[in-house]
């Protein structure tokens, strides 16, 4: 099913990435696209990392950030 409509990206699509080693959020959103145009694939994104069995550290479900705290992380692009 496609989980982001903007960036045409599929369930599979992000299951797939997370086999390949992205363990988070902001990895999964630099290398598809997902919840960087209207936003509102977020909570469907993380929910399938959690179905993935990543989110108990990374991917921020369930945790409160400070709306002031914007964490920041650079990831090196694949070539593909």
């Amino acid at each position: 099913m496609i989980v982001c409509v903007c960036k045409s990206v599929s369930d599979r699509t992000i299951r797939s990435s997370i086999a390949d080693g992205v363990d988070s959020f902001d990895e999964l959103q630099f290398e598809l696209g997902v919840a960087s145009c209207c936003g509102k694939c977020e909570e469907s994104v993380r929910d399938v990392m959690l179905q993935s069995g990543v989110c108990a550290s990374r991917c921020g479900v369930g945790i409160e950030l400070h709306p002031q705290a914007v964490p920041l992380t650079f990831y090196e692009r694949k070539a593909a």
